[in-house]
């Protein structure tokens, strides 16, 4: 080895953000396992390498011992003292070699041992910097594609891998293409660090909702719950934390203009905005929208809804291929099963709605269940309100006759007006 061997490990160094340090310790490992293996094999070898000029010494290491086991790796004591007289039992000496000895085997082994270390070392950066990226959203290029319909991008340092499961149905990747992924996941095998990367998980979604709705982004509006069909179909629960802004319209955008921009990276998959809602029973009824369905029977425990559904509604709560019902589920996390009724009108699912309402919020229903969700339906808050002083005045227009309705004081007749 030489200065041209240092300048050129340099500019290696430089180009893969690789520590210069750590390239010489295993070059030096490297030189050590090739002497051994092929030059005198059985000697314990230590291999130094110069930072500065690139010069290589090569020593044999024998401990000093009274009794030899072992003639590769030890030496005895009296042999040692000639030596030099200050050696003792168990110490080692040094015995130089000269590198000229390698032979082209050996170059040969400790260039593929080197080109080897290089690559562990270059994985190792490269994990220790994605590791903590798992859950980001980044910029990749596709590099290239194999004949499993695996796609392979570039994240600047690294490579990932984009399987099939986490790719947007039917759309295409050309090489060069650049594109937004979600880094999945980061492992370290034994082939190096492995990254997965998806185009199909909600928190793309998420992601692009952030950046294309400002209300998204100051927390204004809030994103409950997503659940998506890459390319197809999403669902997006919904809900504002102030009064006076319609989150359904806030990530819509004027024509449809933000959820534009969104569905333009994903391919124009269908977003559906739904109100989310604290009751079950009105987010499984938001989530099955457009449906308009009757009464919603759940169990908690269980994690199971019955849905009473119209007849003319059925095949559009269903979607198509099972789509609708089968988003609503993801969305609510509950198992729908729908049950086809006679038709229900939009004054029978409102009536449905709030009967549920007053349900989950533990009101007490009366005898007629139907009447109830009628008055539920229809009442308003000053009747809501009414005190006792109400229904007082109603005991005393009931306690008075009909026909003896208070009037007003009229003059007696005098003599004179007679």
């Amino acid at each position: 080895m030489n200065k041209e061997f240092i300048d050129a490990l340099n500019v290696l160094a430089a180009e893969r953000n690789l520590d210069k340090e750590e390239l010489l310790t295993s070059i030096e490992e490297a030189l050590e396992q090739a002497f051994e293996r092929n030059v005198m094999p059985g000697k314990q070898i230590e291999v130094e390498v110069d930072s500065e000029t690139g010069e290589i010494d090569v020593l044999v290491i024998r401990r000093v011992v009274e009794e030899i086991e072992d003639p590769d790796k030890e030496i005895l004591l009296a042999e040692a003292l000639e030596l030099d007289e200050g050696v003792e039992v168990g110490m080692e000496m040094e015995f130089p070699v000269d590198p000229e000895k390698f032979t082209r085997i050996a170059v040969q082994t400790t260039k593929q041992v080197i080109t080897q270390k290089l690559r562990e070392k270059e994985r190792e950066h490269v994990f220790e910097e994605y590791k903590d990226r798992a859950g980001d959203i980044m910029t990749a290029v596709v590099s290239r594609t194999d004949n499993k319909r695996n796609v392979f991008v570039d994240l600047g340092r690294g490579e990932a891998i984009m399987p099939p499961r986490e790719q947007i149905q039917g759309e295409r990747y050309m090489v060069g293409m650049r594109l937004k992924v979600y880094v999945a996941k980061v492992e370290l095998s034994t082939r190096g660090p492995s990254i997965l990367v998806s185009r199909a998980a909600p928190e793309l979604l998420e992601y692009l909702m952030r950046q294309e709705i400002p209300e998204v982004a100051d927390g204004t509006v809030e994103l409950k719950a997503i659940a998506r069909e890459a390319g197809q179909r999403a669902k997006v629960a919904v809900a504002s934390t102030n009064p006076n802004v319609d989150p359904i319209g806030a990530c819509i955008g004027h024509r449809g203009s933000r959820i534009q921009a969104v569905t333009a990276e994903l391919q124009r998959e269908r977003v559906d905005i739904i109100m989310w809602d604290p009751s079950p029973r009105e987010f499984i009824r938001n989530a099955l929208s457009p449906a308009k369905v009757g009464n919603i029977e759940l169990d908690v425990d269980a994690g199971e809804a019955r849905v009473n559904v119209g007849s003319d509604q059925l095949s559009l709560a269903i979607g198509k291929g099972g789509q609708n019902v089968r988003l609503a589920a993801k969305l609510s996390g509950f198992k729908i099963d729908l049950v086809a009724t006679e038709s229900i009108s939009d004054l029978d699912a409102a009536m449905a709605a709030a009967a549920s309402r007053q349900q989950d919020l533990g009101a007490t229903a009366p005898t007629d269940s139907r009447r109830a969700a009628f008055d539920a339906l229809f009442a308003t808050p000053q009747a809501a309100d009414a005190g006792p002083a109400s229904e007082a005045a109603d005991a005393s227009a009931e306690a008075a006759p009909a026909g003896d309705a208070a009037k007003p004081d009229e003059p007696e007749e005098t003599p004179e007006a007679r």
